[in-house]
């Protein structure tokens, strides 16, 4: 493998884009350490260390939300943006259309995703500004009274450009570099963090044997994710002959690899927004004079945070939702992908066949049904991985939310695969031994 990274340096086109992704990263990293104007950076720290799900999200963000840095709010808008891009177009007629129109339809998509993501990361960084400020971590002004209508809304705007930038270094990772952009700017986010979050746990004094166990863990899941991502159901391809002239075409046989994780992370990442929303609108409604609402926003946060005050059956309720919502975005994510590659119409047109199958409907309900048999195991893996960290503090009693994360794990792995590949196939396109041997 070293053997075949030096190869790649010695090409200069791979080497200019192995060397403008770390660019590109290097400035997305240098932009998360950029801090917004009026916060208490130590009230903040210590807000973020006493909550779980707080500081799960600031290692997936890469320590910018301790800093509250104009990258505070990630990529994670754009996410959910996407999310909403890929509910809607199985419904939508003209979003269908799009995805038939080739590179064209891909980029006016593309441009209606960036356009939601607008209105969300404003709507998101207004509520994390108020949570904030009801801590006391935004003290020199209030949220949009008539005297500090200027500096919050300077302040939302500032997020929300951070956002837009961040999806801006992606893209054009994804463009000019190595990777997907969006996946590689968590990646760098979840590695550059990890280290310092253990050596907090570790300096705050942990039960050694539960670490043992935890590190255990985190090794089988690191084999268990490359096994089930690299798993595959091979459906065996027979093309006819065809005769033009006096020569012959097509004919041999060949096999459609259909993967048991077809989706990858992004069901966990659709599924950590999707919980996000609901806790983000109910703070909104924690300061109501009505009781009743007071009472039932303060639930809702409480329940979409299980390192809050809530314990037993809340917490556990809540993971079992967070599993279900995996599972269901698996199911889903791969439903779109695989509708959006139309096999069985490209089979038919190129005179590919099915053994035992016919060409068309059948064809089509057969890899439906079989995709849908082989991702049950692919999402009830991405489920268990998803709910880890609870399982994990059931069986040592730690709190390894922050310090063990399952989902940047497979996030990691599967972004590290991923580049991998196409660095491989960078070196086979120029004839040269790859990676996978």
């Amino acid at each position: 493998m070293i053997d075949a990274v030096l190869r790649a340096f010695r090409l200069p086109d791979v080497r200019r884009k192995i060397l403008f992704t770390f660019a590109m990263l290097a400035i997305y990293r240098l932009t998360a350490h950029i801090p917004l104007p009026g916060v208490n950076v130590a009230g903040l720290q210590d807000l973020f260390a006493n909550n779980q799900l707080l500081g799960l999200l600031d290692l997936f963000s890469g320590g910018s939300l301790t800093t509250f840095s104009v990258a505070a709010l990630g990529v994670y808008p754009y996410i959910t943006a996407s999310i909403v891009m890929q509910i809607l177009s199985p419904l939508i007629p003209s979003l269908q259309e799009l995805q038939k129109e080739g590179e064209a339809g891909r980029t006016k998509s593309a441009q209606y995703t960036r356009m939601i993501t607008v209105p969300l990361a404003m709507l998101q960084g207004y509520a994390q500004a108020t949570i904030l400020a009801r801590q006391g971590i935004i003290s020199n002004f209030g949220l949009f009274d008539r005297t500090t209508f200027l500096p919050t809304l300077s302040l939302v705007l500032a997020l929300t450009t951070g956002t837009m930038f961040l999806v801006w270094l992606g893209e054009l990772i994804t463009e000019k570099g190595i990777g997907n952009g969006v996946s590689m700017l968590i990646f760098a986010g979840i590695v550059s963090r990890l280290p310092s979050s253990i050596g907090q746990s570790v300096a705050a004094g942990v039960n050694w044997l539960a670490l043992g166990v935890i590190a255990f863990l985190g090794i089988l899941m690191v084999l268990a994710i490359v096994y089930i991502n690299e798993g595959q159901r091979r459906i065996q391809v027979q093309y006819a002959r065809r005769v033009r002239g006096n020569r012959v075409y097509g004919g041999g046989t060949t096999y459609i690899p259909l993967r048991v994780n077809s989706a990858g992370m992004i069901p966990l990442i659709f599924a950590m927004s999707i919980m996000l929303i609901p806790g983000t609108i109910a703070s909104y409604f924690q300061g109501s004079d009505n009781a009743t609402i007071s009472g039932i926003s303060s639930f809702i946060v409480g329940f979409f945070n299980p390192g809050n005050r809530f314990q037993g059956f809340t917490s556990l309720g809540y993971w079992l939702l967070y599993f279900a919502l995996v599972v269901g975005f698996t199911y889903f994510y791969t439903a779109v992908v695989f509708q959006q590659q139309n096999l069985p119409e490209t089979l038919q047109k190129q005179g590919g066949l099915i053994p035992g199958r016919r060409a068309g409907r059948e064809t089509a309900l057969y890899l439906n049904r079989v995709l849908n048999r082989i991702t049950l195991l692919g999402a009830l893996f991405l489920g268990v991985v998803a709910i880890l960290p609870f399982l994990a503090g059931q069986l040592t009693n730690a709190q390894v939310t922050t310090t063990l994360s399952s989902t940047g794990i497979l996030i990691v792995v599967g972004v590290v695969l991923d580049t991998m590949k196409q660095l491989e196939s960078q070196l086979m396109m120029r004839n040269y031994e790859g990676f996978i041997k």
